[in-house]
């Protein structure tokens, strides 16, 4: 991929490669080359924490190289298809189509035209019919796999359940196939023998007359139903210590942790409680040793303790102590995304007070106690209000609310209480200092395979977009903030969350018209999904419709370990406002998964107790202080990256060197690193001017050593030295900048002409564009020197890019300067503030 391409799309850095921590392997000595696919743009993918699992696992396997690959954004894909570029792995930028497997992490039903884009960009036949010999196994695997009819078409085989270890069952087979010349479908054969394995072209499905499914009819030896595979020890299973760190901010920009898989509530609308089942927890030992290392080897700030419900962890109020007290002094953060009302203790409430930096958030998800007990929520008015009226006293200023709308049983007078509720949550705060805000989220519920709500209809779009605007005038009456899911969204959702094979035609339709992203609102195209149902004779109410109990369901040959019998049983409970209390704290309710021996709820051992007391940042004294400046080299791919994008990696890079940096004071303490004036994208830079403020003398080779063993590739500090206490700032210090460009062949042959005219006006205009349109500007005020020498034009600037200027200079525009070998090579400082000499 020419280099070129990143100068004119939008964030490139997602494209880069080269980050800290990535795993590039030379392909020509494996076996077999596997490519991590994810359906969505790189921040989503980057922060899935299962597809950080799978890339450590196979490439922990000498004979396996495991690659990354995410879907472009539209900018990005226009580019690759008017230069005829294929879509390639961010390791070693090969082409998809070279490699044997090609795996999509499934986490969303929207993702899914991302799919076949990336399939068609990588220039490999989307439907499964296609591909022979020559092209790679598509393998898909997440949540979305548990009903994978919809994609049926499109992939080869899909690994339902845990994939830590069916990954490498798979791969191996795979690898075992090559060397003794398998031919595809022998080797499909094989693998569907393979515990978790569903091969979709061994399976024939047949329809009633009225369009119900009639059966699905395993073929030459497959299994009847696919049992979902099912990592009996968490604890001991692999975790990635050493975390890939971007260059740019991800959804999730911090050290994550999965403390626990699984969960045992048994809320009735939620598919991750019962796929995940049963509970398996991380020892808090490990736990802790995951976060050290993590922590050492990225440079985050921040830890997120992740699983589906991370306030039901056993050993958490412990663990978070345990935490702090280690990592206090480091100004590290902990953030527990996924709180239930009733697992918040007033002592770990207290615990999240010192580290939480947003807002808190609830999930009643129904505005009234017998709604709750239908989705089995369990969670009382009270609890809510107690939780609520404490987060309030604790300094929390904001907290938000997440309900849902189209419930089963569901009245006018649920959603009455959801106002109600929330006008009350936010009356416990009255009197708080700094005041209290209540927001209100809202999303449709879409029923999904194996849970008790599989069989439920979903509200069509004219009736969520109703109870919609019953909720936002209820709200706007009691000054509450609303906020809800696009209805076309949810529509489309639930059609693919329990569609059959023949949506296939449906969803090729919509990705030839064009549907890309259909889960950004700004690329959501309603029109075109609109379009494809006619053109395919696709009726949205047959899948939005309630399913009779006797019916065969697309996914019921996918076994995910619990019976239809326990569902209807649940189904049924529900309907009676029955509330199934948590097997953890009771009786055992009979969902079938569990043997009790290899497969049984697995709760964390305790915490050793800390050593030494809590470690806090001391305020060093003022004479103790010491100030660094360094000069930092910027080139190769890194000259990509945003200024803000550089500052983020530079900052990560002092807390992996352990430099005794110093801090703000405040709630929010801040690095005390100096940067120069941001250098424009692309350009590439000989003398970036840095200082450090360190909170205790260190000598300045020393810091320039650590510094550039935690760089990453194309940064480097050329030369560190101390500076005195007072020294003004970089950007106060530079005076101007010298910047080297290398001329195109295409040079106008009167540049020299040009460049006599520019120094002896006294005013040049150029157009500029900005956000609010275009801008004229003089281009000449702050160019203190051109010169021509060799092929190359030296430019010496007061301040500003070197991009305008060049761009009238040869006529070419400032985009296309862009395009130009561009090296800023110097600066000059204030009087006595140069330090590193001429």
């Amino acid at each position: 991929m020419n280099d070129a391409i990143f100068n004119r799309i939008r964030k490139p850095s997602r494209y880069l490669g080269d980050e800290l921590n990535s795993r590039p392997k030379d392909t020509g000595t494996v076996d077999l080359r596997v490519a991590l696919a994810f359906p969505d743009v790189y921040e989503v993918g980057m922060s899935h924490i299962g597809f950080a699992i799978l890339y450590r696992i196979l490439n922990d396997l000498d004979w396996l190289a495991a690659e990354r690959a995410y879907a472009p954004w539209p900018d990005m894909e226009a580019e690759l298809r008017s230069a005829g570029d294929p879509l390639r792995s961010l390791e070693s930028q090969r082409p998809l189509a070279a490699f044997d497997i090609i795996g999509f992490t499934l986490q969303y039903e929207l993702s899914y035209t991302n799919l076949l884009n990336m399939l068609d960009l990588a220039g490999i036949p989307r439907r499964r019919e296609q591909r022979d010999e020559s092209h790679p196994l598509i393998v898909v695997g997440g949540p979305c796999a548990y009903n994978p009819e919809p994609l049926a078409d499109f992939f080869d085989l899909a690994v339902i359940g845990d994939g830590e270890e069916a990954v490498v069952e798979v791969c191996a087979l795979v690898r075992q196939g090559r060397k003794s010349g398998w031919d595809r479908q022998r080797l499909l054969r094989e693998l569907a023998a393979v515990e978790g394995v569903y091969v979709p072209s061994l399976y024939q499905v047949d329809y009633h007359p009225d369009g119900t499914l009639r059966a699905v009819r395993p073929l030459d030896g497959a299994p009847e139903r696919v049992r979902r595979r099912v990592l009996a020890d968490l604890d001991s299973a692999p975790y990635p210590l050493r975390p890939i760190v971007p260059f740019m901010n991800t959804v999730h920009d911090r050290v994550a942790v999965e403390v626990a898989r699984g969960c045992t509530r048994g809320c009735r609308f939620c598919q991750a409680g019962y796929i995940y089942r049963p509970v398996r927890e991380r020892s808090a030992k490990t736990v802790a040793s995951i976060v050290e290392q993590s922590l050492r080897h990225s440079g985050y700030d921040e830890v997120s303790l992740l699983s589906l419900s991370t306030g039901d962890y056993s050993q958490l109020e412990p663990l978070l102590k345990h935490l702090m007290d280690c990592h206090a002094d480091e100004k590290v953060a902990i953030s527990l995304p996924s709180l239930r009302v009733g697992s918040l203790s007033a002592e770990l409430m207290d615990e999240i007070r010192k580290v939480r930096k947003t807002g808190f958030t609830l999930a009643p998800e129904a505005g009234t106690e017998r709604l709750r007990d239908v989705i089995n929520k369990g969670i009382s008015e009270q609890d809510l209000l107690d939780g609520s009226r404490a987060a309030f006293a604790l300094g929390w200023r904001l907290i938000k609310l997440y309900f849902m709308i189209g419930l089963p049983t569901e009245t006018g007078d649920d959603r009455a209480a959801i106002v109600d509720l929330a006008a009350r949550v936010k009356q416990t705060g009255k009197g708080s200092a700094g005041g209290a805000d209540v927001n209100v989220s809202v999303s449709t519920f879409v029923p999904k395979p194996h849970t008790p709500f599989q069989w439920e209809a979903q509200i069509g779009l004219e009736e969520t977009v109703r109870r919609q605007q019953e909720l936002k005038e209820g709200l706007k009456k009691r000054k509450l903030r609303f906020k809800y899911h696009d209805p076309r969204m949810s529509l489309l959702e639930g059609i693919f969350a329990r569609g059959d094979r023949r949506l296939g035609r449906l969803l090729e339709a919509a990705f030839e018209l064009g549907c890309r992203f259909d889960g950004w609102g700004e690329h959501f195209r309603w029109d075109l999904w609109q379009q494809a149902m006619q053109q395919t004779g696709t009726d949205p109410d047959r899948y939005l419709r309630s399913r009779d109990e006797q019916e065969i369901l697309p996914w019921d040959h996918i076994d995910c370990g619990l019976p239809k019998s326990f569902f209807l049983r649940e189904r049924r409970r529900a309907l009676e406002g029955a509330y199934t209390a948590d097997c953890r704290q009771g009786a055992c309710h009979g969902c079938g998964l569990c043997d009790f021996g290899q497969i049984r709820p697995r709760l964390s051992s305790s915490l050793p107790p800390t050593a030494g007391p809590v470690r806090t940042a001391a305020t060093p004294a003022t004479d103790s202080r010491c100030k660094v400046r360094l000069r930092l080299r910027k080139e190769g791919r890194v000259r990509f990256v945003s200024h803000l994008e550089f500052m983020t990696a530079f900052h990560r890079a002092v807390r992996r060197a352990k430099l005794p940096i110093g801090y703000s004071g405040g709630f929010h303490p801040h690095p005390k690193i100096a940067f120069p004036d941001a250098l424009p994208t692309g350009i590439a830079s000989d003398a970036e001017i840095i200082d450090l403020e360190l909170a205790h003398p260190l000598p300045a080779d020393e810091v320039r050593s650590r510094l550039n063993a935690e760089l990453p590739p194309g940064l480097a500090i050329l030369q560190a030295a101390e500076v005195a206490w007072q020294t003004p700032s970089p950007s106060a210090s530079i005076v101007s900048a010298s910047y080297r460009v290398e001329l195109p062949a295409e040079t106008p042959a009167d540049l020299a002409e040009r460049c006599a005219a520019f120094l002896a006006a006294e005013r040049v205009d150029a157009e500029r564009q900005t956000k609010n349109g275009r801008k004229t500007i003089d281009i000449r005020k702050d160019v203190l020197d051109l010169q021509l020498q060799a092929g190359q034009l030296r430019l010496t600037l007061a301040k500003g890019s070197p991009l305008p200027v060049l761009g009238h200079l040869l006529g070419i525009g400032p985009e296309r300067a862009r395009d130009l070998s561009i090296r800023k090579t110097a600066v000059s400082m204030r009087n006595g503030l140069d330090c590193f000499g001429k």
